[in-house]
This record gives C-alpha cells, structure tokens and sequence, in this order.
C-alpha cells in the first residue's frame, strides 16, 4: 500500500504575498467606487448630448488660419521651454537623490542605510505633492511668472526621477559589479564604470518618458494663467470656440509625438 501524504494547507500569511490580496483590494475599491455614484439622478446634463456633438464635429475642420497657427506655435513654443527647463531642473535634482537612495555610494554599514532611508522620505514628500499644486502654491508666493511651471514640474518629477533611479541603478546585474570589486575599484568607480553604463538606456528611456509628461504637465498648469497651450485652450473653451481648442490639442499631440520619436531614435543610436 502506497502511502500518499494530503497536501498541506498553505499559512495564512502566505495568502497576503500572493497576489489574490491585490486583486481583492482593487475589486472591493471598483465595487465601493460603483455604488457610490448616485445612479438616480442624470449622468449627462441637459444638453450635454449636443454640446459633445459641436465639440466633435468642430475637428472637420479645426481653425487652420494663418493668424491662429502662429498663436497656436507660440503657446507651443512657451510650453516646450516650461518643459524643458522643469526636466533639466528635475534631472539635476533626481539624478543624485537616486544615487544617494539606491545606496551604492559609501561602504556598507548603518549610515548608508540611514542616508538610503532619508533620502527615499525626502523623494516621496516631493512626488507626493501633484505638480498643478505646487503651481496653485508657487503662483502665491512669484506670481504669474514662468518660474512657477519650472519649479512646479521639477519638484515632484525630480522625487519621481529620483525613485525610479534608484531602483535602475539597484537591478542591475551583479557579475560585472563583483567583477570590478574583485579588482579594487571604490564604490565611486563601481557606480561609474558599471552601474551607469548598465541602467543608462533604461533611464534614459524613463527620462523621455517624464519629459512627454513634463510637456503636458507645463500645458495643463497653464490654466493657473500662465501663458501657453493650456492658457489658450482655456481662453477658447470659454469662448465655445471648439475649432481652436482643436487646432491646440493637435498641437499638444504633435510636440508628443515628436518627444516619443526622438527618444526612439536615441534609444536606437544607443542601442546599435
């Protein structure tokens, strides 16, 4: 007789490292999110219905006149500036914060854990904070100024930048690092030599990755009424002037699509 032993019963806490916990916790937050809309009451107010279909309909043409498209270029041009000045400020923030928080500098001990430590604090207060208030709150102190989207866009995306660092520069493979140990390099040259030359493609494909964030980020905290894409979509929404709120989106979407080819291409000369 063939003794066949019963399968043992899995702990408890084994439950809660699967991801049948995840799952229940998001299915429980869709059904409490579900019934807490008032279903009695009209989901689309009188007149919506129309008011959408103008919207659309306003694309078969958008306003393609010249004086127009030379507004539109402009705004473009002053959310790309805003951009591009919060990722740089971003990435002179985040780049050393992520070195710091993955620990790769120093030598191992407590202190290094307790600088990894303060640093990831210091990196999740400033991506906490959503970048539209930080703008509401920089507008209060320098005014309506250009600096306010920079510092508004560089704050949080320098404590985003700085995390997802961190962890590139962690999950890199570890042979060729034991490798420059072996041979008596710091933990200076370890990061430099191996660590960064590792992790570079993937941050800098994260980095692109931000900086088409970092583009619509500049135009939506433009309705704070900092002038660019968001300040004139904003000025032609009141004015139910759909055609040129058309004529700016498309905008919006041609600066990304630009942003996502020119990180391919880099991606591609990196990679070859």
């Amino acid at each position: 007789m063939i003794w066949i032993e019963p399968p043992r019963p899995r702990p408890v806490s084994r439950f809660f490292e699967t991801r049948r916990l995840l799952s229940l916790i998001l299915v429980a937050a869709l059904v409490w999110s579900v019934a807490s809309v008032d279903w009695t009451g009209g989901i689309v107010h009188s007149g919506g219905g129309n008011a959408l279909k103008d919207f659309f309909l306003a694309l078969f043409p958008p306003d393609l006149s010249p004086g127009f498209l030379k507004l539109a270029l402009a705004a473009s041009w002053q959310t790309v500036v805003h951009a591009v000045a919060g990722i740089t400020l971003a990435l002179i923030i985040g780049l050393p914060l992520g070195v710091l928080a993955s620990g790769s500098l120093g030598n191992p001990g407590r202190s290094r854990l307790a600088v990894a430590a303060t640093v990831r604090f210091v990196l999740a207060f400033m991506r906490s904070i959503h970048e539209l208030v930080w703008a509401v709150l920089f507008v209060t102190a320098f005014g309506l100024s250009s600096l306010v989207v920079v510092l508004a866009i560089a704050i949080p995306y320098a404590g985003i930048l700085g995390r997802i660092y961190s962890e590139l520069l962690n999950d890199v493979p570890q042979e060729p690092l034991d490798g420059l140990r072996s041979s008596g390099a710091s933990p200076a040259k370890v990061l430099l030599y191996g660590r960064l030359p590792m992790a570079l493609p993937e941050m800098l494909s994260y980095g692109f990755y931000r900086f088409e964030c970092g583009i619509r980020a500049a135009a939506i905290m433009s309705f704070v009424g900092i002038r660019g894409l968001g300040y004139e979509i904003q000025l032609s929404l009141n004015d139910l002037l759909f055609s040129q709120v058309w004529t700016l989106l498309l905008f919006l979407v041609a600066l990304v699509l630009l942003v996502d080819y020119w990180s391919t291409r880099v991606r591609r000369s990196l990679g070859s």
